[in-house]
């Protein structure tokens, strides 16, 4: 079935992403509420990344539970999570939030590991390249640091630009990191396609 409710929720985290990117472009006045203009956009931005984030998790859960599966929803998923997570990047990059060779670094992989599995996949070795841990780790830290960025305001005496920044820079090596231990996986496909 085509429009089961994980496709659904996949699409609704699609047509989130040019809500929280565009929420930075909105005139301040429009957003201010009686409060600073700017920490408004950054909280707006920020509920609705982590509500695209949370349709991310979503999604997976109920196609697990009620075995709402699809080669659809397989396909859709990551290029979901991958446009939500580039097009954040941008955003950060272009209002000095994260350096532009960390966002390189993790749309690079995303690009890399994508036409990995893509070609592992036409091989049928895609197991060989499936989930790990590791890149599990990585897109929690990666999200919750892109969160962290996009709300940018301190919360109490949580100074979340640093932890923010922090984080994303562990992202970027556990990026690297999941990179190398999927390229080592597919080590031995490779060689012998080489050869």
């Amino acid at each position: 079935m085509l429009w089961n409710i994980p496709n659904i929720l996949t699409v609704l985290r699609i047509a989130l992403i040019p809500v929280f990117v565009g929420i930075f472009y909105l005139p301040h006045n429009l957003f201010a509420l009686g409060m600073h203009p700017t920490h408004t956009l950054n909280v707006a931005a920020a509920s609705v990344f982590a509500l695209a984030s949370f349709t991310d998790w979503l999604d997976g859960y109920w196609a697990r539970k009620f075995n709402q599966t699809s080669s659809f929803g397989a396909f859709l998923d990551p290029v979901a999570d991958k446009l939500m997570v580039t097009a954040a990047l941008i955003v950060l990059v272009e209002f000095g939030r994260v350096g532009a060779v960390v966002s390189l670094i993790i749309i690079g992989r995303e690009i890399a590991i994508s036409a990995l599995r893509e070609w592992m996949a036409g091989l049928g070795k895609s197991s060989s390249v499936g989930v790990a841990i590791i890149g599990k780790i990585k897109t929690a830290a990666q999200m919750l640091a892109i969160f962290l960025l996009l709300y940018y305001d301190a919360i109490g005496t949580f100074n979340t630009q640093l932890y923010g920044k922090a984080l994303i820079v562990f992202a970027a090596f556990l990026t690297l990191l999941s990179m190398a231990y999927y390229l080592k996986a597919a080590w031995p496909i490779i060689k012998k396609s080489i050869n």
